[in-house]
């Protein structure tokens, strides 16, 4: 298998609580992945600390990007970075992926990926949407990139806030394309 190099941008939308489960699920997939850059905002960071009451964001075994670190690798192509999620995708951050705005780090790497004909997942985390984000769903879809919004499954029955935010981090995970022991629908 294929080791991956791996973006995870973390926006300002609520749901930390995807990216943070994300991120635990990479470092125990370690052996499948050969890189992961991280880059957050600050207002992630922000959300990150009122939501989860912890200011844990910083402390995963990844390389850390700032926002406006244009030297980062996956600012070029040339650095082969296969795999780009942003979770939680906010609305403003999609529109300007959408729009091919580059104006930071993470709209620029989503540019790359998308010229690239690499994976963007955007995890989407708004409600309800209107016409201009169903528009720019569109063109990401267009552009090639896969929109996951964070629409939690049941059928699992799950138990706690986190089980419920793991089966989106799982269908995540399953797009990414690593191997991981997860729940899967056997029918009734």
């Amino acid at each position: 298998m294929m080791k991956r190099k791996i973006v995870v941008a973390v926006t300002g939308a609520s749901g930390s609580i995807y990216a943070k489960l994300l991120l635990d699920k990479l470092q125990q997939l370690q052996n499948q992945i050969e890189e992961v850059g991280i880059v957050m905002s600050d207002n992630a960071k922000q959300v990150w600390e009122f939501e989860l009451d912890d200011a844990a964001h910083g402390n995963y075994p990844f390389k850390y990007y700032a926002k406006n670190d244009f030297m980062a690798p996956f600012a070029s192509g040339s650095a082969k970075f296969d795999t780009m999620v942003v979770v939680p995708c906010s609305m403003g951050t999609m529109g300007r992926i959408a729009s091919g705005v580059s104006d930071d780090l993470v709209t620029r790497a989503a540019d790359v990926i998308l010229k690239e004909r690499r994976k963007l997942i955007l995890v989407a985390r708004d409600t309800p949407l209107n016409l201009i984000h169903i528009r720019n769903m569109a063109t990401v879809t267009e552009a090639g990139g896969i929109i996951c919004p964070a629409i939690p499954s049941y059928y699992s029955k799950p138990q706690t806030i986190e089980d419920l935010a793991m089966t989106v981090v799982n269908r995540v995970i399953d797009l990414i394309g690593l191997e991981n022991d997860s729940y899967r629908w056997k029918g009734i």
